[in-house]
């Protein structure tokens, strides 16, 4: 099973978003965003939360727990 960072940036590759569009989205800068999915900070529940209405998927999903979007 993948882990957030995978899914995250996956997701944003799936849906042909850049880092800066989708930071903008959360309402953050894109070196921010970029920090996300490389790990190397953690994501807050609330842009976790906008994920995933941004991209219709479960917090399940985006986390790792559940393989159906």
């Amino acid at each position: 099973m993948k882990n957030y960072i995978e899914i995250i940036k996956d997701l944003r590759e799936d849906h042909d978003k850049t880092q800066r569009e989708v930071a903008e989205y959360l309402g953050t800068t894109q070196q921010v965003y970029s920090r996300y999915e490389k790990g190397e900070n953690e994501i807050p529940v609330r842009h976790i939360i906008s994920l995933c209405k941004y991209y219709n998927v479960s917090a399940d999903y985006i986390l790792g727990l559940d393989e159906h979007k």
